[in-house]
């Protein structure tokens, strides 16, 4: 009888095995997850200037003392006093000068300026300069319209996103999506990004608080955030196998109604 009863005792702590190895717990679904080595602070990553390509999306705006010469920019383009920064990344596309496949920027008054690699702050100066053989003390304001990043994989809206910030953290950009489900794999994030020319996919875990000052915590435009599942669940109470789990039960007095 001792024997049975231990069999028995066997199947039950095999079925609830199962069971427990098929949930993950609270502290696998958190965020930058503090230990006792981990640093109280971190020094902010560095955020390289953003070098131009072809099919970016400029918003140029210029101020003089020649105010009817000026307009020139805002007429040619359909520009308003409206900005970018009141308005969706969207709409701001259809006030902006877009670089050709070649890399030029077509100007009124200045022509074609090479822009390909040069980054904001660059093509500012070399506007100023062009202009100031032509307007009195002009003002150029340059500003990229088209950010976008794609968040992909297991957060709650997945889709192509458009963003206004110079700054856009990589938890900002998941948030966005609406924050990852439940089943998403927070150790294992993966971030494709384009690097002189070249495509590179990087390897990230939210959990570790050291990602603060990594070079990829800040989102650069047209990057794609992929999130993986967990190979574990987490069970709530709404979706939890109730069935399985009865005919697991159900099963296993069977069976030990048979070894008895």
């Amino acid at each position: 009888m001792h024997s049975k009863i231990k069999q028995f005792s066997l199947l039950l702590f095999w079925v609830s095995s199962i069971f427990l190895s098929s949930c993950v717990t609270q502290r696998e679904v958190e965020y930058l997850q503090k230990t006792e080595r981990s640093p109280k602070s971190f020094t902010e990553a560095e955020i390289l200037d953003y070098k131009l390509k072809p099919f970016d999306e400029l918003y140029i705006k210029v101020n003089s003392l020649d105010d009817p010469t000026a307009n020139v920019f805002s007429t040619a383009s359909g520009q308003s006093s409206t900005t970018p920064d009141n308005i969706s990344p969207y709409g701001a596309s259809l006030i902006s000068y877009v670089i050709n496949t070649d890399g030029y920027l077509q100007l009124p008054l200045v022509g074609n300026i090479y822009v390909k690699d040069k980054t904001i702050s660059a093509v500012r100066l070399i506007l100023t300069d062009s202009l100031s053989h032509i307007l009195s003390q002009p003002i150029v304001t340059v500003k990229l319209v088209n950010r976008y990043v794609s968040v992909l994989g297991y957060v709650r809206n997945p889709g192509h996103f458009p963003y206004s910030q110079e700054k856009l953290s990589i938890f900002d950009a998941i948030g966005l999506a609406g924050d990852m489900t439940i089943y998403a794999n927070r150790e294992d994030v993966l971030l494709t990004r384009n690097e002189n020319g070249k495509n590179i996919i990087v390897k990230l875990d939210l959990t570790k608080p050291e990602l603060l000052a990594s070079n990829y915590y800040y989102i650069r435009p047209n990057d794609i955030i992929y999130i993986k599942p967990l190979k574990k669940r987490i069970w709530g109470i709404s979706e939890f196998p109730f069935g399985i789990l009865l005919s697991s039960i159900s099963l296993t007095l069977v069976i030990y109604s048979l070894v008895k």
